[in-house]
């Protein structure tokens, strides 16, 4: 996206999700980032915050002028409301908004929005047709529903840790929010399949998800593989269990590919072009598993190969011989590459505090619905004015519920 950005109030919502109203009442990554992703589609995505405690996420990572980056991409295509919804008439407000909203995204521990009279029971009886997504790190039952939580834990608890690493090394945290981040896209697809119900039976409901959960998925087949084999799986650095040759490697010129085989043709290719046909006739290249057994040895046909070359001359050979690699990147390279320019994912869009700036485009592309950057991440409480007044409250209504505290 370039060019002039329309601004939160300047005009009707298009995209696919045009007409839903969400209110994003959560913090830090997992449920405002669900959030984020329905507001790329048309949602009009109201976020809640605390007058005077606003979502840490806005200073988590760099800054610029004082003004944190990472909530610009994480509160795009967001208004932003301050409801103290602990306060009395600042729960009433929240219920107000809540009566004609369509999803709600909380991640309060469980009990919480209980205490404050804004707990499914009464939300739902003021508008039967809410989906309420509650995302905690342990979810809403069991006996760690109440302890405090983060991704980091989800990423430790789920076992991810544990398997990432080199062999001897300890177990590994991803330097980013990774299980939070499958943990929003979990969300978005949980909402809109209640939102599936929801417009079959005229029925909102609850949607419980821990953060521990998502990543379990994504990690493959672990439960099965213990239950039928008693089998754990080992760090194993850059290798796989599943297939080989699977590593990162040097060039000469002190770069890194990444070298996947994770099907057969695949695999031959790759040892052909090393030099190394005598492999593809051993017997136990025919699968992933058994060639994952023999890493070292393919992992030394490929790599010494590889550290003979330099990283773009090993691109280009991989690419004539139709084998998959790619350059190991930093955000430079990323930037730099002809592919993510050819698709726009990274585009730049302007921002009312700072001026352009780059981001990561929407997550995928309609043919005929397709999403949209409509503004970056706004200050906390720009909009509150706004969408209470869309409510119906006064201005001096408003004035009142500020000077108390509540708004």
């Amino acid at each position: 996206m370039t060019g002039p950005m329309s601004g939160p109030m300047s005009g009707p919502t298009t995209g696919p999700l045009a007409g839903l109203r969400v209110v994003d009442a959560a913090t830090l990554f997992a449920g405002p980032l669900a959030a984020t992703y329905l507001g790329d589609f048309g949602a009009d995505v109201v976020k809640v915050e605390h007058p005077r405690r606003p979502d840490a996420a806005r200073t988590h990572g760099q800054a610029k002028d004082g003004v944190g980056l990472w909530w610009k991409t994480l509160g795009r295509n967001k208004r932003t409301v301050t409801i103290d919804l602990k306060h009395p008439d600042g729960a009433a407000t929240m219920r107000r908004l809540l009566a004609d909203t369509d999803v709600l995204v909380e991640n309060f521990r469980p009990g919480t929005l209980e205490r404050w009279g804004l707990g499914p029971e009464v939300l739902l009886e003021e508008n039967p047709r809410l989906v309420i997504a509650r995302v905690t790190a342990f979810g809403q039952d069991g006996p760690y529903a109440g302890r405090p939580g983060f991704g980091s834990l989800a990423e430790a608890m789920s076992g991810f840790a544990a398997v990432t690493g080199e062999p001897d090394g300890p177990p590994t945290l991803p330097p980013f929010g990774l299980a939070d981040g499958i943990a929003g896209l979990a969300t978005a697809y949980a909402v809109m399949a209640a939102l599936r119900h929801r417009d079959a039976t005229g029925r909102g409901q609850v949607v419980d998800l821990a953060i521990i959960e998502p990543i379990l998925m994504m990690l493959g087949a672990p439960l099965t593989w213990y239950d039928q084999l008693g089998y754990v799986q080992p760090r194993t650095g850059n290798r796989s269990v599943n297939n080989a040759p699977r590593n990162v490697y040097r060039t000469k010129d002190d770069g890194w590919v990444a070298v996947s085989t994770s099907s057969q043709s695949i695999a031959e290719r790759v040892l052909r072009l090393v030099g190394r046909g005598d492999l593809v006739e051993q017997p136990w290249f025919g699968t992933g598993r058994e060639r994952a057994e023999h890493a070292d040895e393919l992992d030394a046909a490929v790599g010494g190969w590889i550290a003979e070359r330099s990283q773009d001359e090993v691109v280009t050979a991989f690419e004539a011989a139709e084998a998959a690699v790619s350059a190991v990147y930093d955000v430079r390279g990323v930037l730099s590459d002809p592919q993510y320019q050819a698709r726009g994912t990274a585009v730049t869009v302007p921002d009312d505090e700072l001026g352009p700036m780059v981001m990561q485009n929407v997550l995928f592309r309609l043919s005929e619905t397709p999403g949209e950057i409509r503004w970056t991440g706004r200050r906390p409480g720009a909009d509150t004015d706004d969408v209470l007044a869309e409510l119906g409250i006064t201005a001096e209504e408003i004035a009142r519920l500020r000077e108390e505290g509540a708004v």
